[in-house]
């Protein structure tokens, strides 16, 4: 029985050596704010845009606000402003893509499929998929993205 206890011992006092240093960064990693999830509430209004930027197959103009980025898989949620009359070229993303129509109207092709969506429209693009996207003429459209990982663009063709 004295063996047993003492392996046992010894077993416990080299996990509890092993454990340590990660249950001290656990601990100290939900106390850093920048690992727990932060309440945030987004007024479309008081959104701070970025400036307009495009080109390369992105819209001329096209205006975005980062809301945050998850610290798991490094996925951005951001609103995008695309002005009236513009088009995104055909792309496509590692990672899967949600996207919400906040403001206005707008054309998306997926893969084969074309959908005209409108304000509250929700959109499920996985990763890999080419889309495309056409603002009619009249209003700008705000979508709000989530992405599944890091933002990437892949244009067909160029």
């Amino acid at each position: 029985m004295g063996v047993r206890r003492t392996i046992y011992k010894s077993l416990l006092s080299s996990l509890i050596v092993v454990l340590t240093p990660f249950l001290v960064l656990v601990g100290s990693m939900a106390q850093d704010s920048s690992f727990a999830t932060q309440a945030l509430a987004v007024d479309l209004a008081d959104i701070s845009w970025g400036p307009p930027g495009g080109g390369n197959g992105v819209p001329m103009g096209v205006r975005t606000a980062r809301q945050g980025i998850d610290p798991a898989t490094g996925g951005v949620t951001y609103y995008a402003m695309f002005p009236a009359g513009s088009h995104f070229d055909l792309h496509w993303h590692t990672h899967d893509e949600f996207v919400v129509v906040v403001q206005g109207t707008v054309t998306i092709e997926l893969g084969e499929e074309t959908y005209s969506l409108e304000l509250g429209s929700y959109v499920v693009i996985p990763g890999r998929m080419n889309h495309s996207w056409d603002v009619p003429d009249g209003d700008d459209v705000v979508i709000l993205v989530r992405r599944a990982g890091p933002a990437d663009f892949n244009f067909v063709g160029k």
